[in-house]
């Protein structure tokens, strides 16, 4: 145990504040003084010192003024040397946050910003040896306990006076707390403050105080699951973005009653343009904060919120730690635990835009959360973001797209909860059941949630009114609706209704040819041609249908208007309105020297139906797990154009 007494600034100190404060401050006061960031009192003796600035000593006649949150103290000097002015605080005096003030008269002046804790006031609180980061988590001036607390690195709790202590190296730079159940943080615009970013070498004692206020009814909420949104300044992106918050401000402002919540899948920026384009963390916050409000956002990093002119890990995440957020961390709403991690290994970046990650989950993230998990019951269910996939799918069902190695390291850690994965990346849509054989009997559940930006914003920028993703997906984000321990999901296209959920296509009108594309090179003719293959117009009266939320527990019904009903074949397939409105007109340039990007890709989520005749009408029914049912009753033949599916 330390027992700290006369405190001598060995603390890393705030810079001395020499001009003018607030509260309409003489300059005339010319008292300057060093005010510690953090200062440690034995409640044995409540004497602090402060460090006197360039020979400025106050009168002893002054007051020394601490202002609180609970109000201010005023101080009489007890001594003054020609280094130090000491003040003896009285009983009673609370630990928290205060603004230092000198006061003679009715002159005022600011002299700095302090935490201070009284060792062992009034309970058994002492920092013990080791200790380098120390707090207290309160709700309206009381402490709350069995707060999880972490560095990143060790994970402890509050004790029955909210109070933690970490022996943090502080290799992060910040300490972040895990947000009970039943309790928010305060908002800097869309961002929760759970996180504190630490300023003091490894060997430094600092403070790091949090604040919650209680929520009532949170047992009920919605999360909007909000995927890639690739902001870069290019390709007309924030005016299409703006649909988007425009519709979340209607949706959230439309029930203000209900509590709702935000969390991104990773790439909110795209790092190749950070540079060339000025845009990145500070544009995009400024985005959001002009364009949203009543919402807290929590992040999740993605491959494209790493800065690629860096040689680590470590430095890639540099500028997100210090403008978003820790890179992982967990918190909870209601009776549900969220855990956020980084599957994005940059350790092999070059400095040039290579970008040479990998996707894993770092041993020293597997570790904490093997300590996070000790303070949450197996019956507390799971959902876990990261940005890139944890499935993706294959010729037989799916397969593991990660590091196996620490995958299976992970897999274990969440074995015996109730999990359900929501990542990004692929900017399309799929979703694996626990039933599926690759979760290995786990009751797992992967959500892999479509994207904000669609095809990176191109289809809307080449054919507006088209927002649409490779495999067909609209544009969009997920709202996941959560009563106690039971989740119900749907997926939300932009500028549709809820009850936008699948797409039809009559395929004797769907045809790619040549034709299409008089401009592009003939050197591309055969990147092309699968696309002539797919739809070359002779479909003998077939019919596809893109459910891009399916998964196997969902039922498709399909009668014709004999009301025989038709059976359907699951196929991969490309989304003709994808290649109408996005591929074509990206090989229609003469200027073209290889296949351009983002084009259509062949996936599943398309059922297939044979019609008896060019002109058999067909009803479509769609069916969830949770009772929705979405119908079009498709009259044909159906005309095919980009014109005809614009929202």
């Amino acid at each position: 145990m330390i027992i700290f007494k006369r405190i001598i600034l060995f603390f890393v100190v705030s810079a001395a504040v020499a001009a003018c404060g607030k509260n309409g401050l003489d300059e005339e006061l010319n008292v300057v003084l060093n005010i510690p960031g953090t200062i440690l009192v034995d409640s044995g003796n409540m004497e602090v010192s402060f460090r006197i600035v360039g020979g400025n000593a106050p009168l002893a006649s002054d007051k020394i003024e601490f202002a609180g949150t609970s109000g201010t103290v005023a101080c009489g000097i007890s001594s003054i040397t020609d280094r130090y002015v000491y003040v003896v605080l009285p009983d009673g005096f609370e630990n928290g946050e205060y603004e230092v003030y000198v006061s003679r008269g009715s002159q005022r002046k600011l002299m700095g910003e302090t935490s201070i804790f009284i060792n062992g006031a009034g309970s058994d609180m002492e920092i013990e040896e080791g200790t380098t980061v120390y707090g207290f988590v309160t709700c309206d001036g009381t402490g709350v306990p069995d707060v999880v607390v972490s560095d990143g690195v060790e994970v402890v709790t509050t004790d029955e006076k909210g109070f933690y202590q970490i022996a943090s190296e502080k290799k992060w730079g910040y300490v972040f707390i895990s947000v009970p159940s039943g309790y928010e943080v305060p908002s800097e615009g869309i961002l929760p403050q759970f996180h504190r970013y630490l300023k003091s070498e490894a060997n430094v004692i600092e403070n790091a105080n949090f604040t919650l206020t209680a929520v009532s009814s949170q047992d009920q909420f919605k999360i909007l699951m909000l995927g890639d949104m690739h902001l870069a300044n290019r390709t007309g992106d924030l005016s299409q973005f703006s649909e988007f918050t425009s519709e979340v401000n209607d949706y959230v402002n439309a029930r203000s009653g209900e509590k709702i919540y935000a969390i991104t899948l990773g790439d909110m920026t795209w790092d190749l343009y950070w540079y060339s384009n000025l845009y990145y963390f500070p544009e995009y916050l400024a985005t959001m904060n002009s364009a949203i409000s009543n919402l807290q956002v929590f992040h999740t990093m993605g491959n494209h919120d790493n800065d690629f002119k860096t040689y680590s890990d470590f430095d890639a995440a540099f500028k997100y730690v210090r403008d978003i957020a820790p890179t992982y961390y967990s918190f909870n709403i209601g009776k549900v635990h969220f855990i956020v991690l980084d599957d994005i290994d940059c350790d092999k970046y070059d400095g040039t835009n290579s970008r040479n990650y990998i996707k894993t989950i770092s041993n020293e993230q597997l570790e904490w959360l093997r300590k996070d998990l000790s303070y949450v019951d197996k019956s507390t269910p799971l959902i876990v973001t990261m940005h890139a996939q944890v499935f993706y799918p294959s010729g037989s069902g799916f397969k593991i797209d990660h590091d196996q190695t620490n995958t299976a390291e992970l897999f274990n850690i969440l074995d015996g909860y109730k999990v359900h994965f929501v990542t990004g990346h692929t900017h399309m849509s799929f979703n694996v059941v626990p039933e599926e054989s690759v979760t290995g009997g786990r009751d797992f559940f992967e959500h892999n949630a479509g994207s904000i930006c669609a095809s990176w914003w191109w289809s809307g920028h080449l054919t507006p009114g088209v927002h649409i993703s490779l495999d067909g997906t609209p544009g969009g984000y997920s709202i996941w609706n959560i009563n106690g321990t039971d989740m119900q999901w749907i997926y939300k296209s932009t500028g549709f209704s809820e009850d936008y959920q699948f797409r039809s296509y009559d395929l004797n009108n769907v045809k790619f040819s040549k034709n299409d594309v008089p401009n592009m090179p003939d050197a591309l003719e055969n990147d092309f041609k699968k696309y002539i293959n797919a739809y070359p117009g002779q479909s003998d009266n077939a019919v596809l249908i893109n459910i891009w939320n399916w998964n196997p527990r969902w039922k498709l019904e399909v009668t014709d208007e004999n009301g025989t009903n038709l059976e359907y074949t699951e196929v991969w397939a490309y989304d003709p309105l994808h290649i109408a409105a996005l591929t074509v007109k990206r090989f229609n340039d003469n200027g073209l020297k290889s296949a351009p990007n983002f084009i259509t890709e062949n996936f599943p989520h398309f059922f297939k139906v044979m019609a008896d005749s060019p002109d058999t009408d067909l009803t479509i029914k769609v069916s969830d797990e949770f009772g929705h049912t979405w119908v079009e009753n498709m009259e044909r033949p159906k005309a095919f154009s980009t014109d005809a599916y614009k929202k």
